[in-house]
């Protein structure tokens, strides 16, 4: 019997990890005689244009959307809000049997909500995640989701326990709620695994690579926490500047982190900007670079796959497994502490443990479940 899913997603992590998943789905329907899934996808407009959307979709082979909804720009509040209206539209002429959803974007939250809202069952992929900072939208986003999930796939043992510790379910058993929690490993190590072998950059990051060989570490900001924060920002930047005297540092700019530095006249004359890159673009850099400085989430992983250590430019992670296993530090905004972490990052070698975020077939544990569920 056919299961109709309805995938809503609207940012970059969550193409990378839809990617996986859609694969998988095409995979199995063409094993079949027969179509065991049918994948609806919604697409929010969270990130819309060609270098934050529209170059995953074409390098992934991600189905195009049934619907866009071309929400963004906005506040949270508002944002969230269209969400929310244009999602139970879609969802009431799709009627899926299950919604699902990734990571914790406003998107995320927005498709959790109208799902609930119309008894519609959701499935979270990479539940359990948490910074323990209310502060960050993604904190409250992904606390949200998950109380009113369904099926909550963890990428981490860790992610398990922060949901055991709020009273949702152990794994494959109910809670109160009749919530399930299933380890399923991390989907963006699947990605990792199955994209470096095919990754063909562009001709831009061809030619920079040509240019400073591997000697340049790879950097991006984005999170709201540091873009939101004049003081932070200029903390970071000079002291990725200060790096760059010495080894060039190479930031794929976010265009709301670009307009924030050009607004504030944010000057460097060392750091490398380039567009923002596509997914290739990105496997190349990572496997190329010395080292990774980020506050983003999903960077901090899959420089810890691609085996580079990692300088966190946060106060704290959802991925404490890398910390614990010495695979990255955090060091905040503080530009001394910056600086210094980029003096041990040559002599750091980085071996990603055996199991930690799984065995690479994340994919597959998650599609056999949702084909499963009743």
């Amino acid at each position: 019997m056919e299961k109709k899913i309805a995938t809503i997603l609207g940012a970059r992590p969550q193409f990378i990890k839809a990617a996986v998943i859609s694969r998988i789905i095409k995979e199995l329907n063409d094993e079949n005689s027969s179509q065991l899934i049918d994948e609806i996808i919604i697409h929010s407009g969270q990130h819309y244009d060609i270098g934050m959307s529209q170059i995953f979709f074409d390098e992934l082979d991600i189905p195009k959307p049934h619907y866009f909804l071309d929400v963004n720009g906005s506040s949270h509040a508002v944002m969230t809000g269209m969400m929310l209206i244009k999602i139970e539209k879609c969802l009431n002429e799709i009627k899926p049997d299950i919604v699902l959803i990734y990571g914790d974007t406003n998107t995320t939250l927005a498709g959790a909500l109208t799902a609930a809202k119309l008894n519609i069952p959701v499935a979270h992929v990479e539940a359990g995640l948490r910074s323990f900072n209310r502060n960050m939208p993604e904190e409250i986003n992904r606390i949200l989701a998950d109380k009113i999930s369904s099926i909550l796939f963890c990428p981490t043992t860790t992610a398990v326990n922060n949901l055991n510790n709020e009273g949702i379910g152990i794994e494959d058993k109910k809670s109160l709620y009749g919530q399930k929690v299933v380890l399923s490993g991390d989907v963006m190590y699947d990605s990792v695994l199955y994209y470096e072998k095919i990754a063909k950059p562009s001709d831009q990051i061809k030619k920079i690579i040509e240019e400073i060989k591997d000697n340049f570490y790879l950097a991006t900001i984005h999170r709201a926490e540091n873009t939101n924060d004049l003081s932070r920002l200029r903390n970071i930047i000079e002291a990725l500047e200060e790096i760059s005297k010495q080894t060039p540092v190479i930031i794929p700019l976010h265009p709301r982190t670009k307009k924030i530095i050009n607004d504030n006249r944010i000057l460097t004359k060392h750091i490398k900007f380039i567009e923002p890159a596509g997914y290739f673009d990105l496997l190349t850099l990572l496997s190329k670079c010395k080292g990774v400085f980020t506050d983003s989430g999903g960077l901090q992983k899959e420089a810890y796959f691609m085996k580079k250590f990692c300088v966190i430019l946060r106060d704290e992670t959802e991925w404490v497994e890398l910390v614990r296993n010495n695979a990255a530090v955090l060091v905040g905004a503080d530009k001394e502490q910056v600086v210094t972490a980029e003096k041990k990052l040559s002599s750091l070698n980085v071996e990603p443990e055996t199991g930690l975020f799984g065995d690479g077939k994340a994919g597959e544990k998650i599609v056999g479940k949702l084909i499963s569920e009743n």
